[in-house]
C-alpha cells in the first residue's frame, strides 16, 4: 500500500475530507462528477468489487491490515493515516469504523441498460431520508430485486448514510437516475413492465391478491415520506397496490413497506 502517516489536520492532502458535506464533494470538479465518502474496510471492499476507483484512503493504524486484501487491486492509492484525533477533527464525527475512502463518483448508467434483464425493479420518487434510501437499497438486495431507479429529486444513495445504513448494497444493486415521469413511464412500458404504485386509494388491489396475478415483469413505485407518489406517478402507474393492514393503522414507513412488498412479489 502507498501508505502516507499525516500529523497535522491541516494537510492538504487531506481536503478531500475537511468538513466537506456529501453535497460539496459531488461539486468537485475533479474528477468530474464528484466524489463520495465510503466508510469501513467492508463497504470500500464492495464498491472496488464494484468496479469503484478510490481516489484516496484516511484509516487509522490499527486498521490497515484490514485494508491489504481491499486495496490488493489498487496499490497505488495514497493511503493517509492519521490518529483518531485527526480523523475526528476533519469529519466532524468519530470514525469509529476505520476508514474512509474518498471515491470516484461512476458515471450514470442509462435506464435502458440498467433495466434490461430484470425482472422487479424499485422506483424510489423523492425520498428525502437517506436512512430510508439506504434500507430500500438492503431490502432490493436481499430480497431479490434486480434493480432500483431513483426519481431526479430523490436522496441520493451514494450519501454516506445511504451507504453505510444499506452495508454496502448500493453497490450491489444496479441503479440509475429516471427522468421525469412523461419519458419514464414510456421506458418502462417499452421495456415490458407492469408500473404498480404502492399507494392508499379507494381503487387500490390488496398486495397479496396483485401478487396471484403478478404480471412477468414489474416496476414498484415507492414516494416520498409523508406525501407518497405524486399526482403525476399514480397517473403514470397501471395498478395502485397497498399492503392491507390492521390496528387502525393505515400504512408503514417507506422502507418497512418495500421490504413487504419485495417478499411479496419475489420469485417463488
Amino acid at each position: 500500500m502507498a501508505i502516507e502517516r499525516i500529523t497535522s489536520a491541516d494537510d492538504t492532502r487531506l481536503a478531500d475530507y475537511r468538513d466537506l458535506t456529501d453535497v460539496a464533494l459531488r461539486r468537485i470538479l475533479e474528477p468530474a462528477g464528484g466524489l463520495y465518502i465510503a466508510e469501513s474496510s467492508k463497504v470500500i471492499g464492495r464498491a472496488i468489487a464494484a468496479g469503484h476507483t478510490p481516489r484516496s484512503i484516511l484509516v487509522q493504524e490499527k486498521w490497515l491490515p484490514d485494508l491489504e486484501p481491499v486495496l490488493a487491486s489498487h496499490p497505488a492509492t495514497p493511503v493517509y493515516v492519521v490518529d483518531a484525533s485527526i480523523a475526528e477533527r476533519l469529519t466532524g464525527y468519530a470514525v469509529h469504523r476505520g476508514a474512509l475512502a474518498a471515491m470516484h463518483r461512476p458515471s450514470p448508467r442509462p435506464v435502458g441498460e440498467v433495466i434490461a434483464d430484470a425482472r422487479l425493479v424499485v422506483v424510489l420518487e423523492d425520498l428525502v431520508d437517506h436512512t430510508n434510501v439506504g434500507a430500500i437499497f438492503r431490502a432490493a438486495a436481499g430480497l431479490g430485486a434486480d434493480a432500483v431507479l431513483v426519481s431526479a429529486r430523490c436522496a441520493d444513495p451514494l450519501y454516506r448514510r445511504s451507504v453505510r445504513v444499506s452495508m454496502g448494497t448500493v453497490f450491489q444493486v444496479p441503479w440509475t437516475r429516471l427522468p421525469t415521469w412523461t419519458e419514464a413511464r414510456g421506458i418502462l412500458h417499452d421495456a415490458g413492465f407492469h408500473l404498480a404504485a404502492l399507494a392508499l386509494s379507494d381503487d387500490a388491489v390488496a398486495l397479496d391478491a396483485f401478487r396471484e396475478a403478478v404480471p412477468g415483469r414489474v416496476a414498484l413505485m415507492l414516494g416520498a415520506e409523508g406525501d407518497g407518489l405524486s399526482r403525476a406517478a399514480l397517473a403514470a402507474a397501471d395498478t395502485v397496490v397497498t399492503i392491507p393492514m390492521a390496528g387502525g393503522v393505515d400504512s408503514l414507513n417507506v422502507a418497512a413497506a418495500s421490504a413487504v412488498a419485495l417478499w411479496e412479489l419475489r420469485v417463488r
